[in-house]
């Protein structure tokens, strides 16, 4: 059975934001509109909403779900730019920020986009169509070493070296053009006693995606930006989908909750460096047993939320 754009960790997100009914919200990666629904749902005539999302077609399904509502902003661009965005809207300060970190539900369903390693598709990956990188220039136009790092630094595979090296072989004898093509060489590279936890492809499709798109990259600045914009009470809430995303987070948080560079063995904070958010979950918070029985996209999901101090 295939679930549709349902938002992950929908209620605690939205408990967590703490959303005021006048308020100025921020969804960095509106998808497919399902958790902005709901915190449309929550404002008031005076509340707005801004929807980001480098995805045309997700902004276009997005109006669709959420034309009821004449309180939102959609722009395209990628929430990396949330600071120019927020100026060309002429706001200074919101009083939440959210980030659903990674592909979305709608991009995995539309089998052409080449995301899912289940649908056979063109090696695209791009979350923004208008961008030049594929995941067809990864595969086929990287070195056999930039392949391998890739797929170890992002994907945490342990045949990362062995796995480039099929793709390369592969490749040396014609362009590897598809999906499906991709994910019989990553199983035939890595041996059959390691292929029983989960598709082999997994790790391999996730580290081509997040260099296609730079996923990584964009968000130690995206979410101090998004900080340095919250109102003083506002709320950031981020849901990671693997570890290395949310490792990313925690550190982040972790720095902007204490930000003192000082010595350990100094008696006294002498940086200047001041707190700008307390935590408000030191553990992340995860799909409960029945999310994950009906979502199976959200097994993998963690939410970190922090307030504006």
């Amino acid at each position: 059975m295939e679930f549709k754009h349902i938002p992950v960790l929908l209620n605690e997100t939205i408990d967590n934001l703490d959303i005021k009914k006048d308020g100025i919200y921020v969804d960095c990666t509106l998808g497919g509109g399902g958790h902005s629904k709901e915190i449309l749902k929550k404002l008031g005539g005076t509340g707005r909403l801004i929807g980001i999302d480098q995805d045309s077609d997700a902004i276009k399904a997005a109006q669709e779900k959420l034309k009821e509502f004449n309180n939102v902003t959609y722009v395209h661009d990628n929430f990396y730019n949330i600071d120019s965005i927020l100026n060309e809207l002429n706001i200074e300060k919101v009083d939440g920020v959210l980030m659903d970190i990674g592909v979305s539900s709608y991009q995995i369903d539309k089998a052409e986009r080449g995301f899912s390693y289940m649908k056979d598709a063109p090696l695209d990956m791009r979350m923004d169509l208008d961008q030049s990188l594929t995941a067809y220039d990864v595969v086929n136009k990287y070195e056999l070493d930039d392949i391998a790092r890739v797929i170890k630094d992002y994907g945490e595979d342990r045949f990362s070296k062995r796995i480039a090296k099929f793709i390369v072989e592969e490749r040396e004898k014609s362009p590897i053009k598809t999906t499906f093509e991709l994910v019989d060489i990553i199983r035939k590279a890595i041996p059959m006693k390691f292929q029983k936890d989960g598709h082999p492809a997994k790790r391999t499709f996730q580290a081509i995606r997040i260099e296609v798109n730079g996923e990584l990259k964009i968000l130690d600045k995206s979410v101090e930006d998004s900080v340095n914009r919250l109102k003083v009470g506002g709320r950031i809430a981020v849901i990671t989908f693997h570890s290395l995303e949310d490792r990313k987070i925690k550190v982040k948080f972790k720095k902007l909750e204490n930000p003192c560079t000082c010595p350990p063995d100094f008696p006294v904070c002498v940086c200047g460096k001041i707190p700008l958010i307390k935590i408000i979950n030191k553990k992340p918070i995860e799909p409960t047993d029945s999310e994950k029985d009906m979502n199976a996209r959200s097994r993998s999901a963690k939410l970190r939320v922090a307030e504006k101090i």
